[in-house]
């Protein structure tokens, strides 16, 4: 089942297993909270886009019976995640299409899901602290998509009122912000997340829904280690339930 450098990472609350690779990109923490963030509703079509190793559509497969697909445009993370998929028996629900999340017109008719997911590259591409690894360059700088082109293949999948769940480092959520409404995928929920207090946010999960109302919520702040450097209850929460 694993392949040279490859290894078996564990989502303890979820009890499943997932191949993880440093030479090709690994997920963080970030992910886990998009996933923790994300609630699933008994009727939901899922979408993952910039899947990578396919950890999102594994976590939120702990949280009901749906199928759920995925896109990445990477070869070798498709293999990964769908041998995960295979190890965990969840090739039955769990599916990975290989393929630019900018093919989407193409590959999928309009409107068709109620929920998407993305953790999309961070950086912009003329950031001079660009990984030197092609995979991590990829994974994390917007070389193969932008952060439009997520938004608009959202818009493109989405049913009328479906909800988009998406995770961005926090100095760019005003870039997250102005492509969403640009997209016509309106802004309702921004939750910070700061690694103590008195620090500044790191990271933001935001919610927005397909042509919704206007109508922004600042969820309470979640904070990832308490004053101590231990992890703070909530996070505690998001790795073992």
């Amino acid at each position: 089942m694993l392949k040279n450098n490859e290894r078996f990472d564990y989502l303890i609350k979820e009890k499943l297993k997932i191949i993880q690779n440093d030479d090709v990109f690994s997920f963080s923490t970030d992910a886990l909270l998009l996933g923790h963030f994300t609630e699933v509703r008994k009727n939901d079509k899922i979408l993952d886009l910039c899947a990578g190793n396919g950890v999102i559509s594994l976590l939120l497969s702990a949280k009901g019976q749906q199928s759920i697909e995925s896109i990445e445009i990477q070869e070798q993370l498709v293999d990964m995640a769908r041998r995960s998929y295979e190890f965990n028996q969840l090739t039955d629900r769990l599916h990975m299409h290989h393929m630019d999340l900018k093919e989407v017109y193409r590959t999928f008719k309009p409107s068709q899901y109620t929920l998407v997911t993305c953790n999309p590259p961070y950086f912009k591409t003329n950031q001079l602290n660009q990984h030197q690894k092609e995979a991590h360059k990829i994974a994390r700088h917007e070389v193969m998509c932008s952060l439009e082109d997520c938004m608009l293949a959202s818009r493109h999948l989405l049913k009328q009122g479906g909800r988009l769940m998406m995770v961005h480092r926090a100095d760019r959520l005003m870039d997250v912000l102005t492509e969403m409404r640009g997209a016509n995928i309106e802004p309702k929920r921004v939750i910070m997340i700061y690694s103590k207090i008195n620090k500044s946010a790191v990271t933001v999960v935001v919610e927005g829904r397909k042509n919704g109302k206007q109508g922004l919520e600042i969820a309470p702040p979640f904070y990832i280690y308490n004053s101590d450097g231990e992890y703070s209850d909530e996070m505690r929460d998001v790795y073992y339930g």
